[in-house]
């Protein structure tokens, strides 16, 4: 499980397969919360969308890498 601590403001976050899924906001418990700016369209723009911690697979550098390809890992997301 990766260590939270590592994950700081503005980093990207990507899927398994390196596709963008969103920007770190800051980390809230035990999840990532994305920017507004990454929140998609129609009903989902405008909220913070969530990333589960078990999602993620590491910490490289100043990206976060999901265990999940993007386009699986968003049907995952949580929102507020």
């Amino acid at each position: 499980m990766a260590d939270l601590s590592q994950i700081k403001e503005h980093m990207e976050v990507i899927g398994a397969d390196g596709v963008h899924v969103g920007t770190v906001d800051h980390v809230d418990g035990d999840r990532i919360k994305l920017t507004k700016k990454d929140s998609g369209q129609g009903s989902h723009e405008g909220h913070h969308h969530y990333i589960s911690q078990g999602l993620i697979a590491e910490v490289e550098g100043d990206k976060v890498r999901l265990s999940a390809n993007a386009d699986v890992a968003v049907t995952f997301e949580e929102e507020a």
